[in-house]
């Protein structure tokens, strides 16, 4: 499985992010695709430079691969503080924007953009699932893995 390893910073955020993309494309996702994975990513890569090391620096990798049921998967791990935002109620998109609760809109997205998404914590690490599906699935069901 590809790997890429940097510092949890926001100038690493490009080379993250192209990272990517090449393997996006590489799984034969259109422009469109592309873009909602990226945009996707980014928003959880953000996330963890911005929260996961309040007080020290560390590093963020991604994992990049195809899995056994046709999904393209990006696993992102970091070793900062404990961190489930999938876990989060989802805001009220209803509300009138001065009643509404500040943040949120991120995890949001990605619940939404990603076919499947999972967090889990193991040890000192947190490692966030995003799963989409690849050009060409074959619709299999797969009630036993809703998430990778």
């Amino acid at each position: 499985m590809p790997r890429l390893t940097l510092p949890a910073e926001e100038a690493y955020l490009t080379r993250l992010m192209g990272f990517v993309t090449q393997m996006a494309e590489a799984s034969g996702f259109n422009s469109e695709r592309i873009r909602s994975i990226e945009l996707t990513t980014e928003e959880a890569l953000v996330n963890v430079i911005q929260h996961a090391y309040p007080e020290t620096a560390g590093n963020v990798s991604i994992d990049c691969q195809v899995d056994r049921y046709s999904r393209f998967i990006v696993e992102i791990t970091d070793d900062g503080i404990p961190f489930d935002g999938l876990g989060f109620p989802d805001p009220d998109l209803d509300a009138d924007l001065t009643s509404r609760k500040t943040g949120g809109l991120g995890v949001f997205l990605i619940k939404k953009m990603a076919d499947h998404c999972r967090y889990r914590r193991e040890g000192e690490r947190n490692i966030l699932t995003l799963g989409f599906e690849v050009p060409g699935y074959d619709g299999r069901n797969h009630a036993d893995e809703t998430n990778p």
